[in-house]
């Protein structure tokens, strides 16, 4: 049996570059909080976040920016680049950085429909991985699709997913740390009965929900849910499953839900697809009928699980070939950051790393997750 050979040496030199913004610092954690192996750990931002520095381990990492007109020496010495930045920088960087050397994981949406960039999660087609040789760029999916289909692919493997419609309710940090900021200054005005004025969203996030704030094309799909359509049918190589997706806004600070219909090609019940996924890499199941608990986004909010519940039959479609499901999952950390720096662990590893062979568990008494606090600790 082949064993693929490691494409980053065992303490790799690792460069993020947006250190400072949401998801950037949220990587940094991630990082912190798996013991992810560096030997040099270098952080960039743009030039008004220069002369900061941010905690990484008990000392503080400066902040260096990124120079206006980057050449490929910004990446000299470097195995890794996280990149968390906008999609035009990406194109900017990602050449540099591969002829410097290095491998990169993008966050951005550059790359993610190019045939010659894997599009990964690492619990659904993480093996893909095992075929790259010297400097490769690697593309995170969206948000929204990582947590999905870390839900919904044990279920396709088992019995077939011929269409799924997924409704969005997604929080404001999707659109960064200002939007998450205006959220909260949002809740501060109106307690204190001032006038909310919205200038991050085109219009008040507090107690409202509005279309995803992205550019909407001549079908009417905005950009979320056409992602939604074209990296499920990447990443499950399966150009003939249909995708409906609504997609929008919900005054949550960091973690997104997902109401999802499956159509499937085989039977399978409800029963069934709950003990399928109590078994499943990176699911917790929250499914108690009994006490009216399940997947909430206050309880994914720092949690690396995506939790799964009211799993349930459809029964507007033949028996056995329709499933309903509720998913929650901390868009910062698993929609980005964490699926970042487990691509990383895989390609240090030389295969699939070690801790995320586990299974997912199921949680049928609480709602809430096993405390993020005890997980990480679990993680070191």
């Amino acid at each position: 049996m082949h064993t693929p050979m490691p494409l980053l040496p065992r303490t790799p030199n690792v460069a993020v570059v947006g250190a400072t913004g949401a998801v950037g610092r949220e990587m940094l954690r991630v990082l912190e909080d798996r013991a992810f192996p560096i030997g040099r750990l270098r952080l960039f931002a743009s030039a008004r976040s220069a002369g900061a520095d941010l905690p990484f381990c008990g000392t503080r990492v400066p902040v260096v920016a990124l120079p206006a007109e980057p050449d490929r020496a910004v990446f000299e010495d470097t195995d890794l680049v996280l990149l968390a930045v906008s999609a035009d920088l990406s194109r900017t960087l990602v050449p540099l950085a591969r002829s410097a050397g290095a491998v990169v994981v993008d966050n951005s949406s550059a790359f993610r429909q190019d045939p010659a960039c894997p599009l990964v999660i690492p619990e659904v087609n993480g093996a893909v991985l095992d075929a790259l040789a010297g400097p490769a760029i690697i593309a995170n999916p969206n948000c929204s699709t990582i947590i999905a289909l870390v839900a919904v692919t044990p279920i396709h493997r088992a019995a077939g997913i011929e269409r799924m419609v997924v409704s969005t309710y997604q929080a404001v940090s999707g659109a960064g740390a200002e939007a998450m900021a205006e959220l909260e200054s949002q809740a501060r005005d109106f307690a204190a009965g001032r006038a909310i004025t919205p200038q991050v969203f085109r219009t008040q996030c507090l107690f409202n929900v509005f279309s995803h704030d992205s550019t909407i094309g001549p079908d009417g799909l905005n950009e979320e849910e056409r992602k939604l359509l074209l990296e499920t049918r990447r990443i499950w190589d399966d150009p003939a499953v249909r995708i409906a997706a609504t997609c929008v806004r919900v005054p949550v600070l960091r973690a997104h839900s997902e109401a999802i219909n499956l159509t499937l090609r085989r039977p399978m019940l409800a029963d069934e697809a709950r003990d399928l996924l109590a078994r499943s890499p990176g699911v917790r199941v929250v499914d108690d009928r009994a006490q009216n608990r399940f997947p909430e986004p206050i309880h994914a909010s720092g949690a690396d699980d995506v939790l799964v519940g009211r799993v349930r039959e459809d029964r507007s479609q033949p028996h056995g070939l329709g499933l309903d499901l509720f998913v929650s999952g901390d868009q910062l950390r698993k929609g980005a950051a964490l699926n970042a720096v487990q691509i990383a662990e895989w390609l240090a590893a030389g295969g699939q790393a070690a801790g995320d062979q586990d299974a997912g568990g199921t949680e049928a008494a609480t709602t809430a997750a096993t405390p993020p606090s005890a997980r990480r600790a679990a993680a070191r």
